[in-house]
């Protein structure tokens, strides 16, 4: 079987390599960062992966609350965990 293309993703600035098709929250766990911080500052993170917790969200290409579990990562694109 053939290895899936990848793509870059900027996640906090840097460069993640991720294969085509990852949703975003598996690319912020594979960079090794929470995707938000709760109001007491506990790391949170993809709960369900189908939308319904909003525990994955981040800012995605300056969008915030992006609920990354349900986004395919593209090329280029610039993800930020939030506080």
């Amino acid at each position: 079987m053939a290895k899936p293309p990848t793509l870059i993703v900027h996640i906090n600035g840097r460069a993640t390599t991720v294969d085509a098709g990852s949703v975003v929250s598996a690319a912020i766990l594979a960079a090794g960062v929470p995707c938000r911080l709760s109001i007491s500052g506990a790391p949170r993170s993809a709960l369900c992966g189908m939308g319904i917790c909003f525990e994955c969200r981040a800012v995605v290409d300056g969008i915030p609350h992006c609920r990354t579990c349900q986004l395919v990562c593209r090329d280029g694109m610039t993800v930020g965990t939030q506080r």
